[in-house]
């Protein structure tokens, strides 16, 4: 009868914290771990062994498309939704050419600023009524 009783608690309290999500979930990363400043030392013109010495070996490299590098990595926190990152990188002639990927800021005012860096203008700034009013400069 103690055996039942015990057997029936032990079974009661293991179901209770694993209804209340006591039980301990880590964090799972898979994949190429880039962070921001890795990637933003990458720059048009760089040979495939200075990458891979910068980044390490690709994610995924496609036999038919051997001019592009695929660099993937997931993030799961806690049990909670998983969110991913992919960064592709395409050669010509063994320099990179072109960087696309969501490892880019995501904040708006960074964006812009980096934007101008390229000579990109928006909209807004060619407004002439801002400079007469001198809002920017």
């Amino acid at each position: 009868m103690k055996s039942l009783t015990r057997s029936l608690c032990v079974l009661g309290l293991t179901v209770a914290l694993s209804g209340c999500g006591v039980i301990y979930r880590p964090d799972v990363q898979q994949g190429s771990l880039l962070s921001k400043t890795i990637v933003d030392q990458l720059k048009p013109g760089m040979s495939k062994r200075q990458v891979t010495l910068l980044l390490g070996t690709p994610s995924v490299t496609s036999p038919f498309e051997r001019d592009r590098w695929d660099y993937v990595s997931s993030i799961q926190r806690r049990g909670g939704k998983i969110k991913t990152k992919n960064l592709s990188l395409t050669f010509e002639n063994d320099a990179l050419a072109k960087i696309e990927g969501d490892y880019f800021p995501e904040d708006p005012a960074q964006l812009i600023k980096d934007a101008k860096k390229y000579r990109v203008e928006f909209p807004d700034e060619k407004r002439p009524d801002d400079k007469k009013k001198g809002g920017r400069g």
